[in-house]
């Protein structure tokens, strides 16, 4: 098939692994490249395949649109010309996009068909459309068998990362350990207002880049506790990556929803981490 081979056959990985997906709402791709570049990031550069990004395009230029491609098996693809074979794919007459490493399941999204082949799913949100504050807010929710939101999880909280990994870790221990997971995490830290990430700013000076780069670097700083316990209790395959960007004044443009090029490119990447089972905690 033409495109890019997918660098890991799924049918190895469903049903052997554990599937972790962070979405890491609202993230520009140069930012996160920047920073890695420049060290910053050090934590998720040392899992990134070669310390770096991939350039994706996203499949949708706002969340709730974006999560459903995603959790439909359209994640961000390849920004060089395709077409690219997918990770996951439902059963779908005509499709170009699936290969013989292609997972597919005959389900209408990939939650539900990871579910039907043994998994348990759950996520930790953090953005409004995992709040289930209304009933738009519960649509991405109730595609999972246990989801968690809470207003520490939020935008507004500078702690919420480390609150949803906190959940998320809980969400893993609590499972048999005979029993699969597929965890989406919805990391909403990046999201704006992310001004009280940059030290010595105000909400008077609003949302910059330089704070878009700050929550980066708060949330790499607590990220291998998440990557940690995704992997204690077997192999985890894992994806990470934005599902938009968002604009700080380009070309007039600001926040997401718009067909601009700093909404449309994100970053990406899918590795492994290896089993690893927790420390016991000290006595």
């Amino acid at each position: 098939m033409p495109g890019v081979t997918p660098s890991v056959d799924m049918n190895a990985i469903v049903g052997t692994h554990d599937i972790l997906l962070v979405t890491l709402d609202t993230l520009r791709y140069d930012v996160a490249q920047r920073l890695a570049e420049e060290g910053r990031t050090p934590n998720l550069s040392r899992v990134l395949p070669g310390g770096g990004w991939e350039r994706r395009h996203a499949p949708a230029s706002f969340t709730y649109a974006s999560h459903q491609a995603m959790l439909a098996g359209f994640l961000p693809t390849p920004a060089a010309p395709g077409p690219h074979p997918r990770l996951f794919a439902a059963a779908f007459p005509g499709s170009a996009t699936t290969g013989e490493r292609t997972w597919v399941f005959d389900a209408p999204d990939l939650v539900s068909g990871l579910a039907a082949a043994g998994y348990h799913t759950a996520c930790v949100g953090g953005t409004g459309f995992f709040n289930r504050r209304s009933p738009l807010g519960s649509v991405l929710p109730d595609m999972f068998a246990e989801s968690h939101w809470e207003p520490s999880f939020g935008v507004a909280d500078p702690r919420s990362f480390e609150h949803q990994v906190a959940r998320a870790a809980e969400v893993v221990t609590a499972l048999p350990a005979q029993r699969r997971l597929f965890l989406l995490v919805n990391v909403a830290a990046l999201h704006q207002p992310n001004w009280f990430h940059l030290p010595g700013a105000t909400a008077a000076d609003g949302d910059t880049p330089a704070s878009h780069a700050a929550a980066l670097e708060y949330v790499d700083r607590h990220i291998p506790r998440l990557f940690a316990a995704a992997a204690s209790r077997r192999d985890c395959f894992a994806i990470v990556c934005s599902d938009h960007g968002t604009a700080y004044g380009e070309d007039g443009h600001t926040g997401h929803r718009i067909g601009h090029e700093t909404v449309w490119t994100v970053p990406y990447a899918e590795f492994t981490l290896p089993h690893r089972p927790l420390e016991d905690p000290a006595p």
